[in-house]
């Protein structure tokens, strides 16, 4: 089985309160967990937590968009290929200051570094 990965390194824009937003989740939290031990598609991703197929889809949806989850595609030893789903980070730091909330993620594959993304106060809640 291989795996070939769908991203691109890029700054990030994503709303560290998104990303807190979404590891609020505990199925997302789940799904996250299982895709740190390696690529999962959505089936084997359902059959580790108690959500339906329709919300994994959409805990996943959401940890793409939050950039703590990646595509990839896996290719299986008798050819064929399916998409699954990895985690970008083995991470995740909140600080909390008079400026506001820093949320930091890091990833020790293939030497990633660390990104950091920062909201001000008086921001959203």
């Amino acid at each position: 089985m291989s795996t070939h990965v769908n991203n691109t390194a890029a700054e990030s824009t994503v709303n560290p309160a998104a990303q807190l937003d979404v590891l609020g989740d505990e199925c997302a939290r789940t799904i996250l967990i299982a895709a740190s031990e390696g690529p999962r598609t959505a089936k084997e991703l359902t059959e580790r937590t108690d959500c339906s197929s329709a919300t994994i889809y959409r805990r996943i949806n959401n940890l793409l968009e939050s950039e703590l989850l990646t595509e990839c595609i896996r290719f299986e030893p008798d050819g064929t290929h399916t998409t699954a789903y990895e985690s970008t980070v083995d991470r995740v730091q909140v600080e909390i200051g008079e400026t506001g909330i820093t949320v930091s993620t890091a990833s020790g594959h293939k030497g990633e570094s660390e990104t950091s993304v920062q909201t001000r106060r008086g921001g959203n809640r």
